[in-house]
């Protein structure tokens, strides 16, 4: 990284304080001597004039004297609120080491404290009893050049469930990852918290909380409240794309449902968690020799993520020649009553085409045969892919694990669930169990695990790898909606990327430190399937390309003039 100029001097209205209180356009000691002449900077910085590289330095020594974990979460969050250009620059410095505080595992500790740590407006917090304002709210020209919103309600945090107001950490750190990973410009992304209450007693009995002290709103009052901010955000920008993030199970799926179709619109906990999952599955089974289509699935954990990734796979296996009916008999569902059968408790209508027929288990030895357990499953039916998506730690056991490597060489793993706390299991134990065999991506980000004293690195199976990249090609290619083909096209990319492509023994996802690179790539792809799709508001190859081009922005600083409307506002 460096601190050449990426474009012409750009002018602003502000100066002093306000300036220097502006996160987009702070530079700190790095503003010039003729910018601290022209903005009234002087006295207000020390002499010394730096660089953004001397910045960096001095942040990353700052941040190395705090406890590992939210105090560097909290440090991050409070950069990112005075100097944005040195926030991103500090993570692109060390992607894999700085991903980890700012987000995941990390910010599911910061949504829990969230109220603790708040301190400068960053985003839009709807709440219920403002319902009638929202217009209002969204057209301050301040969101005048935004692209890309992502909105989360908190009631499903990672694992964590309802975090309320708290859950604004996600969409924060989700459009951080837009700009860090995916290269969007800051100026174009939007955080918002639709605060409809909570029921998390933790958080309306604590005095600092921030939310809307009120259980949650639900039924049709909560889908009008929806569908009044749909509405707005229509209205504000006909042409924006909007991810949805960390909703509920029964929320979910139904509300993507209703207006993928309406706007440009996805759900990175269905769709983005599909796709970083088959593009590892596809790279595991490249290292197997056993394709796609031969594998016997496992989904532990059938919610909203559950069944996004077994939908996916199932395409991806129709793709690959296998009958809709012979793809669904590849899959077995667990979720809390244990494996998904016909006439089973609580099976929802999206789990049913997944449900296994009561004779197909019929003959079965099971230990309770009305609640099917993993172990039975594994015993009975010999899985050669176990994916968990349950939230509940512990979930892939010791017994369940090393039955599956009885019939299986190589077993390919996935605790996907995070925070940590929350992991099925964790890579070392998988790979204990297995005689070191296993094929592993987790959730979350775990150091190499150790085989007879060689380290074996394991893959961040994480949507980060996904949502920046498709976000930057929907953006580019100025789709009109999201396919599901544009998915695919992520997943299948981001699988082609895999090192396992020329090393069988590599680590089944590329280095979070390309992730730049990577995103391009995706984002490419995506585009270039919106455009065969008839989706795309570009007319070509040609104009895509120069469009992601331009929407690439870099964490460097630029010069600044003074607009000609220039009002001197002091010190």
């Amino acid at each position: 990284m460096t601190t050449t100029l990426q474009s012409a001097p750009m002018t602003t209205k502000l100066s002093g304080f306000s300036l220097l209180n502006n996160p987009r356009l702070n530079k700190g000691t790095a503003f010039t001597e003729h910018e601290r002449d022209i903005f009234s900077l002087h006295g207000l910085l020390p002499p010394h004039v730096g660089t953004l590289e001397d910045q960096v330095e001095r942040r990353r020594k700052a941040l190395s004297t705090r406890a590992a974990g939210f105090d560097q979460y909290a440090f991050m969050r409070d950069l990112q609120d005075s100097n944005e250009t040195l926030f991103y620059a500090l993570i692109a410095s060390n992607i894999p080491e700085m991903l980890p505080i700012v987000y995941t595992p990390t910010v599911g500790e910061g949504c829990q404290r969230f109220s603790e740590i708040w301190r400068k407006p960053r985003g839009l917090f709807i709440s219920y009893p403002n319902k009638h304002r929202i217009d209002q709210m969204l057209a301050h020209s301040r969101y005048d050049q935004i692209k890309c919103i992502v909105v989360s309600d908190g009631e499903r945090i990672l694992g964590l469930g309802d975090q309320g107001a708290g859950g604004m950490g996600i969409p924060i750190g989700k459009m951080a990852l837009y700009t860090a990973l995916g290269g969007v410009h800051p100026e174009h992304c939007l955080p918002v918290l639709l605060d409809v209450g909570t029921d998390n007693e933790d958080r309306l009995n604590d005095h600092l909380y921030v939310g809307w002290r009120n259980k949650r709103v639900r039924g049709q009052e909560y889908d009008d409240f929806i569908e009044a901010f749909v509405s707005a955000v229509k209205r504000r920008w006909p042409h924006v794309l909007l991810q949805w993030e960390d909703f509920a199970r029964n929320n979910a799926a139904r509300l993507l449902a209703r207006y993928r179709d309406q706007l440009c619109t996805f759900n990175d906990d269905i769709q983005g968690t599909a796709a970083v999952a088959t593009a590892t599955l596809l790279a595991a089974v490249n290292v197997t020799g056993q394709p796609l289509a031969q594998q016997k699935i496992v989904v532990v954990g059938f919610g909203s993520a559950g069944i996004g990734i077994a939908n996916l796979l199932l395409q991806k296996m129709q793709q690959d020649g296998l009958s809709k009916e012979e793809a669904y008999k590849r899959f077995y569902a667990i979720d809390r009553y244990g494996l998904i059968v016909e006439g089973g408790k609580d099976v929802s209508p999206d789990q049913l085409p997944f449900a296994r027929k009561q004779s197909e288990v019929g003959g079965w030895q099971v230990s309770n045969k009305d609640n099917i357990g993993l172990l039975d499953v594994v015993r009975n039916a010999k899985p050669t892919v176990l994916i968990g998506v349950s939230g509940q730690p512990g979930t892939f056991t010791e017994e369940a694990v090393r039955e599956m490597a009885k019939t299986t060489d190589r077993p390919i793993i996935f605790p996907l669930s995070n925070p940590t706390s929350r992991v099925e299991a964790t890579p070392q134990q998988l790979l204990d169990w297995t005689s070191g065999r296993a094929l592993i991506g987790t959730g979350t980000a775990f150091p190499p695990s150790t085989v007879n004293g060689k380290e074996v690195p394991i893959a961040q199976t994480n949507n980060s790898y996904i949502f920046p990249g498709l976000a930057l090609g929907i953006i580019s290619s100025r789709a009109r909606h999201v396919s599901d083909a544009m998915i695919m096209a992520a997943a299948t990319t981001l699988a082609k990327l895999s090192p396992t492509q020329k090393d069988k023994n590599a680590s089944l996802l590329p280095a979070l430190a390309d992730s730049r690179t990577l995103s391009r790539t995706i984002a490419e792809a995506v585009g270039r399937q919106a455009l065969a799709d008839g989706l795309a508001g570009v007319a070509d190859e040609k104009a895509l390309q120069a469009e992601l081009t331009a929407n690439i922005w870099d964490p460097v600083y630029v010069p600044y003039e003074r607009a000609d409307d220039f009002a001197e506002q002091g010190g």
